[in-house]
């Protein structure tokens, strides 16, 4: 369950609206169960035109996130601005820059996910991209482990990753994944080139739907006998690579 802790949190009907039509950045609005109506109409049609996730919940989860009168409906305030991918990848190119993005897929541990942050900052990469669900929460524990960088970063929240890569792809992007199977290892990629990168989740790896998306697979050579490195240190061996071609053109 999410630290709601770390971050502001706005309930009742008509704040949460407010917020929502202003822009105020959110992680996501949990809608009481059983609620229909205008209201939960116009909260269905303004979280997806501000791209925000919306939870269907019991009542009694809002409840133990706030003692007062919630009216079923609670929004968590985001610690940062997201972003939408075709709104940043146009001024990457409008700057003659060479993208290098970053996917993340079911990357769910928040101390991963700043790590991986800090490293994409770090190494010239222009965006994190995320799925509205199955993404470790951007809360304080993640903006620490950033060092900052989630705050300098572009993070892209999309619906679905499958339409990211394929956006990705007609923008003209080689999306490569790191696969335990592929034979092809990672240095042997040509990442002067714009590409992105797949991170999967600590254990499961790239879901099989996103994998198959992808452009190529790789394999990061190993020499030990542990399955596989962690996702934020894969994560940070990618980013070099990529950052030592480019540097040698």
């Amino acid at each position: 369950m999410p630290k709601e802790k770390d971050i502001s949190i706005i309930y009742g009907r008509h704040p949460v609206v407010d917020a929502l039509r202003s822009g105020t950045p959110i992680e996501k609005v949990m809608l009481q169960q059983g609620i229909r109506g205008e209201m939960e109409k116009e909260l269905r049609h303004l979280c997806r035109d501000e791209n925000v996730l919306l939870q269907v919940v019991p009542k009694e989860r809002l409840n133990k996130i706030v003692r007062g009168n919630h009216q079923g409906v609670i929004a968590l305030q985001a610690l940062i601005r997201y972003y939408r991918l075709e709104d940043v990848l146009p001024g990457i190119y409008e700057r003659s820059e060479t993208p290098l993005i970053v996917l993340l897929d079911g990357v769910t541990d928040v101390r991963n996910f700043g790590a991986i942050a800090r490293t994409a900052e770090a190494a010239g990469a222009q965006a994190l991209v995320i799925p509205q669900k199955n993404s470790a929460q951007i809360n304080a524990e993640a903006m620490k482990t950033s060092a900052g960088a989630l705050a300098a970063i572009p993070v892209c929240r999309e619906s679905s990753l499958i339409a990211a890569i394929e956006y990705l792809q007609l923008s003209g992007i080689k999306v490569l994944a790191s696969d335990l199977a592929a034979s092809k290892p990672l240095y042997a990629l040509d990442l002067r080139q714009p590409v992105a990168f797949i991170l999967g989740a600590e254990g499961e790896g790239i879901s099989p739907a996103v994998a198959r998306a992808a452009d190529d697979q790789f394999i990061i050579p190993q020499k030990g006998t542990t399955d596989s490195f962690n996702v934020s240190v894969a994560a940070g061996m990618m980013l070099y690579e990529a950052m030592r071609q480019r540097r040698e053109e």
